[in-house]
């Protein structure tokens, strides 16, 4: 599948400002939403964004297209986070209750299933009631499951590319990814069951 945002690099490499301008409205939330899981700060979250755009125009002729243009955006901001001192251990340490949350067997099966979200979710409104519960919840994660999550479940972005670019295993993805949603998870149903 062809990258949508191909012919945007090559409009930018032939010095179109407008192909910028619409990289950075395209891009800039999303690349901000990211560095505030990589950073201890707002401010500090938005210097390294603007430092992220500053090396995007200095380097655009470097870009080879191996990846997507969304991934080396990415792949730039976590180059420029870690830069500015704010690098976070590559595997977190997981202590019993992360990894169970009560909620699974010694064999890794539920002990007590999720209750059936889709039976409370009956409008639009509770719906993005929770989307909004969400992205609320996030802060309350471990840097490392925030990253993650942000990467994954908002970014869309794949296992593959979100390993590389946090450089983490493939299963220390997996983990993380697991513990962030059943996180969520928890704290959405202590909501579900208040409203």
């Amino acid at each position: 599948m062809a990258d949508p945002d191909a012919a945007l690099v090559d409009a930018l490499r032939a010095g179109d400002e407008a192909a910028f301008v619409s990289l950075v409205r395209r891009y800039h939330p999303r690349l901000l939403r990211f560095a505030e899981t990589l950073v201890p700060s707002r401010a500090v979250a938005e210097e390294v964004v603007q430092d992220t755009w500053l090396g995007v125009v200095k380097g655009i002729h470097k870009f080879e297209g191996r990846s997507s243009v969304r991934t080396w955006l990415f792949r730039v901001l976590v180059k420029r986070a870690r830069s500015a001192g704010a690098r976070e251990p590559h595997n977190v340490p997981l202590d019993d209750e992360d990894a169970l949350d009560g909620r699974f067997a010694a064999n890794d099966h539920w002990r007590r299933p999720p209750d059936v979200w889709s039976d409370r979710v009956d409008s639009k409104l509770v719906a993005d009631q929770l989307a909004s519960g969400v992205l609320a919840c996030l802060p309350q994660h471990p840097a490392a499951q925030r990253q993650v999550m942000t990467l994954r479940d908002l970014e869309d972005v794949d296992a593959v590319d979100t390993c590389d670019l946090l450089g983490i295993s493939v299963a220390n993805q997996r983990v993380l990814l697991h513990l962030a949603r059943s996180r969520v998870r928890s704290i959405l149903e202590v909501e579900l069951r208040r409203s």
